[in-house]
């Protein structure tokens, strides 16, 4: 429980940051008392997360922006040797998402690969106005990779950026598999 609120409190913080990105329009809000004048999102970001690991940092965005609508992608490795895998992309509910920010979260971009392929599964719903990628840890390998994949004016939100990549593509130091920290093994 406590790695997955972690989590959530990272796509908290990092929701709270990337907020300063977003369109807002002026609203007069009429209180018991009088009138206030605020400030509310333009239009709301789809929230995008890979499946499961990413459902912490999920929630944690959810928190700040709770009208938004959601979208779930898993994608996973599939390795045929400890050094080499594939990642596969099986299941996605996702809403439209044409000329909308699409959020996307995933707690560890190692090599970066399962965030383009979950991108481009997402484009089957339409193209976004614009996309922030939000993770707790990345390599520079993944950055290097997701700037050739990703529109050119993606945004970045990233907790910290670890230097090692090792030959079966973990993160070193890391935090471990984030997935399996917040939810228990797999079979």
């Amino acid at each position: 429980m406590r790695f997955r609120r972690n989590l959530e409190r990272i796509g908290e913080i990092l929701g709270y940051e990337l907020s300063k990105e977003l369109q807002f329009d002026a609203k007069n809000i009429t209180t018991p008392l009088g009138v206030a004048s605020t400030s509310l999102i333009k239009n709301q970001p789809v929230l995008a997360t890979i499946l499961r690991a990413g459902l912490g940092m999920h929630q944690g965005l959810l928190n700040y922006f709770d009208q938004s609508e959601s979208a779930y992608v898993s994608a996973y490795r599939k390795h045929s040797t400890p050094d080499e895998f594939e990642v596969f992309v099986e299941y996605m509910a996702a809403p439209r998402i044409d000329d909308k920010v699409l959020i996307i979260s995933d707690p560890m971009l190692a090599t970066g690969t399962s965030m383009a392929l979950v991108y481009k599964a997402l484009l089957k719903q339409g193209t976004p106005s614009k996309v922030i990628v939000v993770a707790a840890i990345a390599t520079p390998e993944a950055l290097e990779l997701l700037k050739k994949k990703m529109p050119a004016n993606t945004a970045y939100y990233i907790g910290a950026i670890d230097g090692e990549l090792t030959a079966q593509s973990y993160i070193v130091p890391g935090i471990g598999d984030a997935g399996d920290l917040a939810y228990g093994e797999k079979c």
